[in-house]
């Protein structure tokens, strides 16, 4: 069985000092698995991804990534250990071209060649960018500033992706093409941390979940199990 890349022993944050958004939330990602967090509006599920990739500054608890402790660490270290946020919203540099998008994933590298290289990955997996390099980003629908976003963090080749949301607001073909680029990412043995609203659709194509409530694991283990769980099909999977 593959080690864990990823630990997290009861992690708590907030964004001000009279609320706590996420209380004392344990899990682990194997490496290359995808594990989904699942949960209503408001658990915590996007405040967990942003404390693990340095953007919020943990309250109480640790986070450990391949073997070394990385609490507290701010946002440009942890990515430059190769955890990688695609954030919820895409957030893609509106005023840029596709090109330049992709460059800023790659603002760590200092090799061109290795650079090329990735960017001609990036744009065998995503054809529609290769189509309009030169186009601003702000000028693409939702779906292709999608693809951009996910783009832009393959730039940096993760060990470890945090997706935070990515079908949220997409046209069902493109809901489709996204979950396709995350099998062929997974069958990549690509290790992934998946925040998605459809939860079906997470729990069918992860290894393991966790159910989120009110800030606190409710519910934890294979995903395969937890999507005929009866509390799980009620609340989530529309049962």
């Amino acid at each position: 069985m593959s080690e864990a890349l990823l630990s997290v022993n009861g992690l708590t944050l907030g964004y001000d000092h009279a609320t706590e958004a996420v209380k004392g939330v344990s899990l682990e990602v194997r490496e290359g698995s995808v594990v989904s967090l699942i949960g209503a509006n408001g658990a915590g599920k996007t405040t967990i991804l942003r404390g693990l990739s340095g953007l919020i500054r943990p309250r109480a608890g640790s986070v450990w990534f391949r073997g070394q402790d990385i609490t507290g660490l701010p946002a440009h270290r942890i990515a430059a250990l190769g955890v990688v946020q695609v954030p919820e919203g895409r957030q893609v540099f509106a005023n840029m071209t596709i090109a330049e998008n992709l460059r800023m994933g790659a603002w760590l590298l200092n090799d061109a060649a290795e650079e090329a290289r990735r960017r001609e990955a990036v744009l065998a997996r995503f054809p529609r960018l290769a189509e309009r390099l030169g186009q601003q980003a702000g000028l693409l629908s939702g779906g292709e500033q999608q693809m951009l976003a996910m783009g832009r963090a393959m730039m940096a080749d993760p060990r470890m992706l945090l997706l935070d949301e990515p079908s949220m607001g997409l046209a069902p073909l493109f809901v489709e093409e996204i979950f396709r680029i995350i099998e062929d990412l997974k069958k990549e043995g690509r290790t992934i941390l998946l925040v998605e609203q459809n939860a079906q659709a997470a729990l069918d194509i992860a290894d393991h979940a966790y159910v989120l409530q009110s800030g606190r694991i409710e519910l934890s283990g294979p995903a395969a199990e937890i999507a005929r769980n009866e509390k799980v099909v009620a609340a989530y999977l529309g049962g």
